[in-house]
């Protein structure tokens, strides 16, 4: 059966994935399973977005309530779920105005525009310019691939959005060289993921933040993948006070439902994007709205974040340990539970082993293993997926 299904994808969807060859059908907890009955302990969490796991009742039952209630209105009327939701959204990040999109890539999209129009209330100049970070990624639509670092995702697409400049992240002295009168935003992933899993050093954070205040230029910190908990705070970048201007969010802001938002302080909300300015038919409605509103509700009643901030250290443990003890792992790097391995060579077959073994890991890069679990996993989790992972690193040597 699971054979017929994926003969039958290759004939109907377009081809812009390399799947791995297994069809999954449901999740309970942190575990999934095949068409085939198949268990796998998942360590990828939807690229981050099950948050809570599979099958978390309580947030189950609140999207069927919302199904029984609407579903959808679009943004010509307000409804209850998406007020309540940016309420919650703006109490846990301090931020002013938020407005909900469909994904993280979407989110990107609005934070450029705002940026740019709030450049352009400014002295009316239509050519001013972004820095972003190279290896960094930040969406595949065009304004979002424009800011993505890695140049083998942009080529084939060009031209993009113009007058964008890549500096290195972590390296102050190169931003500082892309800076130019027309510099009107600087945009950044508080820890890059497709990039490697690498954090941002708080000294170049706070340096970019000087920068940013000293010019009236804007920051943009992307927290689309490791935002809501899991570096043990809601968003990473308050665990070094520095407040971006604008911030993106998805992937785990919905546990499960397609979501995403941008949000700003209330210096931009009230310089930069107005009615006609920006829209969206699906952003926000009553549906990914209440799924929203009921993972902030979860995280506070479950403390998650905390559970983060403690379990943290034993999965680094575990990871150096592996660190230790292969010579192919050059180094862990991470924070919370987004953490990478950096291997010497090409990943692809350690993952492809672990997969066969019922463990799913993603890469990031040809040569990290990346690691994004659930956030509610335990020391169990932690031991179960390490020996695991030592069985497939073995087998390499």
């Amino acid at each position: 059966m699971m054979k017929e299904y994926i003969e039958e994808a290759e004939q109907a969807l377009l081809h812009t994935y390399n799947r791995y060859q297994i069809v999954l059908e449901r999740g309970e907890g942190v575990y999934l399973y095949d068409t085939e009955g198949k268990r796998y302990l998942d360590f990828a969490s939807g690229i981050g977005v099950f948050a809570l796991g599979y099958h978390y009742r309580d947030y189950d039952d609140a999207l069927k309530a919302q199904i029984d209630r609407l579903l959808h209105t679009s943004n010509y009327y307000y409804n209850v779920p998406a007020v309540e939701a940016a309420k919650k959204l703006k109490k846990i990040s301090g931020m002013d105005r938020v407005f909900f999109t469909n994904s993280g890539a979407e989110a990107v999209e609005g934070a450029v525009k705002a940026a740019r129009k709030y450049a352009f209330l400014k002295d009316g100049r239509t050519d001013h310019e972004i820095i972003a970070m190279e290896h960094s990624f930040h969406g595949r639509t065009m304004g979002a691939l424009s800011v993505t670092g890695t140049p083998k995702y942009r080529e084939p697409f060009a031209p993009m959005i113009g007058h964008i400049r890549f500096a290195k992240l972590n390296d102050i002295e190169s931003v500082k060289a892309q800076l130019s009168d027309r510099t009107c935003a600087i945009v950044l992933e508080t820890v890059q993921g497709e990039g490697g899993v690498c954090p941002a050093e708080k000294a170049f954070l706070q340096e970019i933040r000087r920068i940013c205040d000293e010019r009236d230029l804007l920051l943009i910190l992307d927290e689309v993948q490791c935002g809501m908990g899991r570096t043990g705070r809601y968003f990473a970048w308050q665990k070094f006070g520095v407040k971006p201007d604008i911030m993106t969010t998805a992937k785990a802001l919905g546990g499960g439902v397609p979501v995403g938002a941008f949000l700003m302080t209330e210096k931009v909300g009230s310089h930069s994007l107005t009615a006609g300015d920006h829209g969206t038919t699906y952003g926000g409605n009553p549906f990914a709205a209440a799924a929203v509103s009921k993972m902030i509700d979860l995280f506070e009643e479950n403390a998650v974040t905390t559970h983060v901030t403690e379990i943290t250290p034993y999965l680094e443990e575990k990871l150096d340990g592996l660190v230790e003890k292969y010579d192919l792992i050059a180094m862990r790097r991470g924070s919370g539970l987004m953490q990478g391995l950096v291997c010497r060579n090409a990943v692809g077959d350690i993952i492809l082993k672990a997969l066969e073994e019922g463990l799913i890991l993603i890469n990031a890069g040809a040569n990290v293993i990346r690691f994004l679990p659930p956030l509610v996993i335990t020391r169990q989790h932690v031991d179960e997926m390490t020996e695991i992972l030592d069985r497939c690193l073995a087998g390499t040597v």
